[in-house]
């Protein structure tokens, strides 16, 4: 079970001093396009930064990254190195994306707003990517931990897509960014938000059963460590006690469709063997329900490996540091992405 909820004061430090521990060192072969404003939602300004490889190629295939931090702390600087492995090692054009935080908004932001900053800023960089190199045709998603629930979210509600948003009956996402001319229904009948992979590290896939665990209360470390009352992820008196369907709404773990309804892009998802944030039989439980549906997934559980291990620097209370612990699996991504990422 996710236990984001349960992360000591020791463990939250820990990831304080990752924030601040200086990223891999810089690499002439990668151009990087910094603070590219995307969309500025109740004011709040939303970035990307934009990697590029300097190998002269025709066009490149993209990622798009997530950060994690349990949906209130941390921004995309936390990924500058996984980031800059991707483009250096890889070869792919990677956008490293900024959305908001629950306790921006002053503490109104909603978590459906989240996925639809996650949603929105996907459908810019496919709108936008071929100025930076980048092939709009050949795109995949990844992000670690809450990013992870982002980048599996892409993949569940590309068709749950409205100009209503989340107050519909039924509820349903409007993208923060929409292309011009576009409405959100014709993003999702022109399916806008397809990707051709995606990658889903030691994610958080279902938030209802969090939420019924504690995650709105003061026992979940992070409201404290971002400054934020602790509230609920909706905002008001709704509760996942009375209102479990909109929990489930932004729960990937409940929203995989059947195979034979519609087929999911190739999805690898994998977490350390010692995470105790989101530990293997959290994921195991998405693979399973995945798999259960028909839909393409690999599983791998990395011996050793904690909780946060592709975050740039060291975290010491954890253990990790990411020159030792994430280029394995960075390279293993790179061998999925690249099988998934070829030119048609």
């Amino acid at each position: 079970m996710l236990r984001l909820l349960s992360i000591t004061a020791l463990l939250l430090s820990g990831w304080a001093t990752a924030i601040a521990s200086p990223g891999a060192p810089a690499v002439a072969a990668v151009t990087v396009h910094e603070d590219i404003l995307w969309a500025e939602p109740g004011g709040v300004p939303l970035t990307l930064d934009i990697y590029v490889p300097s190998t002269a190629r025709a066009s490149y295939p993209v990622v798009v990254i997530y950060h994690g931090g349990g949906w209130l702390v941390n921004d995309n600087s936390i990924m500058n190195s996984t980031a800059r492995y991707l483009a250096q090692e890889g070869e792919f054009v990677v956008a490293n994306m900024n959305y908001r935080l629950l306790g921006d908004n002053g503490n109104t932001t909603r978590m459906n707003e989240i996925i639809e900053d996650a949603l929105g800023g996907l459908l810019w960089v496919k709108t936008h990517i071929e100025d930076y190199g980048g092939d709009p045709g050949r795109v995949a998603v990844t992000g670690d931990s809450a990013g992870a629930h982002l980048a599996a979210m892409v993949l569940m509600a590309g068709q749950n897509l409205g100009t209503a948003g989340f107050a519909a009956e039924k509820p349903g996402f409007k993208p923060t960014y929409l292309p011009d001319g576009k409405t959100a229904e014709q993003v999702q009948e022109e399916d806008g938000l397809a990707v051709r992979a995606a990658v889903v590290s030691y994610g958080a896939f279902d938030l209802y059963r969090e939420a019924l665990d504690g995650f709105e209360t003061s026992s979940n470390g992070f409201w404290e460590w971002s400054g934020t009352a602790p509230r609920s992820i909706f905002g008001g008196d709704i509760t996942p006690r009375g209102n479990p369907e909109l929990y489930r709404a932004v729960s990937p773990i409940y929203l995989v469709p059947p195979a034979t309804e519609r087929k999911l892009p190739p999805t690898f998802a994998h977490v350390g063997s010692e995470d105790r944030v989101t530990p293997p039989e959290a994921i195991q439980a998405f693979v399973d329900r995945m798999r259960a549906a028909g839909q393409p997934i690999e599983f791998r559980v990395y011996g050793g490996k904690r909780h946060a291990f592709l975050d740039s620097g060291c975290n010491e209370h954890l253990g990790n540091c990411f020159d030792k612990d994430a280029p394995d699996v960075l390279d293993d991504m790179i061998a999925f992405l690249k099988e998934h990422l070829r030119s048609t």
